[in-house]
């Protein structure tokens, strides 16, 4: 079998490119929200015109869609390699609950994701090109979630494509009213519904119950910070909601 062909410069400065818009229009979609935000403004920001745009997506939809599935598979490969640190079902089981309530603090991503959801129903060529990207890599949630769960012992209420999509979509209803008026959707009630919403579902154990018995939400905690702290991309991009 022959070796694969070196990537060309051509192929890698196209690549380069690519990447540089989507950084882009991660800190202009973050400032100005998805509709709002210009074409032409990300290109400037990445460092190009609107030609060098058109060169490498087809529209602000096509590069929305390539940022939401860098931001889910970045997501996808940390809670993997988080839960992958322990070997305990129980622990597992935590560390994933842990990085589901970190997940919950990136405000601005749940707004994004919530704004590109209401215009992708009204346009049924982008609603069904984000229901197949979603079916496509919820799989992987659906995946780890399922292996705990068998391996710990409780059964699910409901299939886990279910748990997994309504764990998603309760964490930006309620991110979205805490953003709103903070006065009703505290930080703190906030986290604490989204932790009970989370045992209700698997069955797990009260967080802090399950600290106290065998200290080992401790290390949990550290490696979810750990594996998270990088995410928190929409977060920085300005100042916080």
């Amino acid at each position: 079998m022959k070796p694969p062909a070196p990537t060309s410069r051509r192929q890698e400065r196209a690549e380069s490119t690519r990447a540089r818009l989507i950084q882009a229009a991660e800190k202009i979609f973050a400032r100005d929200g998805f509709e709002a935000a210009k074409l032409e403004e990300i290109a400037a920001e990445a460092g190009y015109t609107r030609g060098a745009f058109y060169a490498n997506f087809d529209s602000k939809e096509d590069l929305f869609l390539a940022l939401l599935e860098r931001e889910i598979s970045h997501r996808i490969a940390n809670a993997e390699r988080l839960i992958d640190k322990f070997h305990h079902p129980q622990a597992k089981l935590q560390a994933f609950r842990e990085f589901f309530l970190t997940m919950g603090q990136d405000r601005r991503w749940s707004l994004l994701a919530l704004e590109f959801k209401l215009f992708a129903v009204r346009h049924p060529e982008v609603k069904a090109r984000l229901a197949a990207m979603n079916r496509r890599l919820v799989g992987s949630r659906i995946g780890i979630l399922q292996d705990i769960m068998e391996a710990s012992g409780p059964k699910l209420p409901a299939s886990a494509s279910s748990v997994v999509l309504s764990l998603s979509a309760v964490t930006h209803a309620l991110a979205l009213e805490h953003m709103l008026d903070r006065s009703v959707m505290p930080e703190g009630e906030l986290k604490k519904i989204l932790a009970r919403y989370f045992d209700s579902l698997t069955g797990a154990p009260d967080g802090s119950q399950t600290n106290r018995k065998n200290g080992k939400n401790q290390p949990v905690r550290k490696a979810v910070s750990r594996g998270t702290r990088a995410q928190h991309t929409f977060r920085s991009a300005s100042k916080p909601l």
